[in-house]
């Protein structure tokens, strides 16, 4: 008889621990799981970014072609990743090109709101004569040698 009471009293314990252990289980895997489609929408945004840049950074490219590009980048390369994409090229100057790609990125955990911002910066291209190099330089050395 007394068997028999002790069995109740634990009828139950194992449901009862599942209850509490399978929600912070679950939630655990799905923060993994977050943070991974995070990284992903990162990494997008930043290739997004140097194509942008690529592009603005060529001799005489058309205005606003470098944040044009990178916007469709960032749309073709991980769709349903990088949620909402948009590009600027604010902070672009003569000599350099700066192409900054921002989105979202889709929460799976309930409550969580991200946002990635990638930037990129890279010299314009110019091109020169030899006789642009400074005087000193080695290959007019080099060059006035041969």
């Amino acid at each position: 008889m007394l068997r028999r009471a002790a069995v109740r009293r634990d009828e139950g314990a194992l449901t009862l621990s599942y209850v509490i252990i399978m929600p912070i289980f679950l939630l655990a895997i799905m923060m993994v799981v977050q943070a991974s489609v995070w990284y992903l929408a990162r990494e997008t945004a930043l290739a997004a970014a140097r194509q942008g840049a690529d592009v603005a950074r060529t001799a005489s490219p058309p205005p606003g072609s470098g944040a044009a590009a990178a916007v469709a980048f960032a749309r073709s390369a991980a769709p349903g990743f990088l949620l909402g994409p948009s590009a600027s090229a604010a902070g672009t100057s003569a000599l350099t090109v700066r192409i900054t790609v921002t989105g979202r990125v889709p929460s799976l955990v309930p409550g969580i709101k991200l946002q990635v911002s990638e930037m990129v910066t890279a010299p314009v291209e110019r091109f020169t004569t030899l006789g642009s190099l400074p005087a000193r330089s080695p290959v007019l050395r080099r060059v006035a040698d041969q």
